[in-house]
């Protein structure tokens, strides 16, 4: 009681050798580069052209959306300030980073729910499909993903607030994640970690079960087919979007989906390096590699 709540935290970031520092620091700035242009270019190609005016790409354009967000919240900050001797963070900006950070990783979890939605439509009701997957209903689908994944996120970071945080004020980490703030928490912090774990189960485990269930069917469908042409062609259309919830779930499952205060540790640094750096990296060329209307559509461009 008698000590003085600490308003700042200093990140130890990744703390190696000047050699292995410089090292990983131009392999981040070329992979933030690299992110940034991939789906901006993305949102340039579906805007411009005609031929994508559909669902998936519509879709498609917001997850790119979102990934630039995503990693302009937590990198930025990292890049620039790893030559200094500490990166300091005070508290309400570490609130707003973890804010931020969290609400658009549930918002892409229900993104991805929804393309895989979008895919079920497309391959289990072809017929019926361009008058349910109306842009009406894509409109509402986007602004339902993006208002749940800022509200649950909304409810986490109040909770997380209002702990009290008296020392050490070292965090072990690269941004202000949930865990590693929790750790440096000196008080009563049961109702913060009983919330922020049902919340991230129920963020994680529904758009998950809509996933599974949306592939299930679509794979029933797909052995039913008559012909191995159309077979392969419906099973290609679903292969990137599943790429990129397996790699994104497995993750943030690891993450996420158990009891908040998570001893500090090299693995969880790396883990969130490959979820918070590399996945959206990933994201576009695995879209981009496994559509063949895209790649052509972007070489013409080019």
């Amino acid at each position: 009681k008698n000590q003085t709540a600490i308003r700042e935290f200093i990140l130890l970031g990744f703390s190696y050798g000047l050699q292995v520092q410089t090292l990983l620091e131009l392999i981040f700035l070329a992979t933030y580069i690299v992110t940034i242009t991939e789906n901006a270019v993305i949102i340039f190609v579906v805007k411009r052209n005609h031929h994508l005016q559909k669902p998936m790409y519509y879709f498609l354009g917001n997850l790119s959306f979102l990934e630039i967000c995503y990693v302009s919240v937590t990198w930025p900050r990292l890049l620039f300030g790893s030559r200094s001797q500490s990166m300091t963070i005070s508290f309400s900006r570490c609130m707003t980073q973890l804010y931020f950070f969290i609400s658009l990783m549930c918002t892409e979890c229900v993104i991805l729910a929804v393309m895989a939605y979008d895919r079920y439509l497309a391959v289990c009701h072809p017929l019926r499909y361009p008058a349910i997957m109306t842009h009406k209903l894509c409109f509402q689908l986007l602004i339902l993903s993006w208002a749940g994944g800022f509200s649950i996120s909304l409810v986490k970071v109040s909770l997380i607030s209002q702990l009290t945080f008296c020392g050490p004020h070292i965090m072990n980490h690269f941004f202000c994640d949930i865990s590693p703030v929790l750790n440096l928490s000196c008080t009563d912090m049961s109702l913060a970690e009983t919330v922020d774990f049902v919340l991230a189960l129920v963020i994680l485990l529904i758009p998950l079960l809509i996933i599974v269930f949306s592939y299930c069917c679509i794979l029933l469908t797909i052995l039913c087919m008559p012909s191995v042409q159309g077979r392969r062609k419906a099973f290609s259309t679903c292969t990137s979007h599943l790429a990129v919830v397996i790699i994104f779930f497995s993750a943030t499952l690891f993450m996420y989906a158990r009891p908040r205060r998570i001893p500090p540790s090299k693995l969880n640094k790396i883990v969130s390096v490959f979820y918070a750096v590399f996945t959206p990296a990933l994201n576009p060329l695995i879209y981009c590699l496994r559509n063949k209307e895209v790649k052509e559509i972007l070489r013409k461009t080019i």
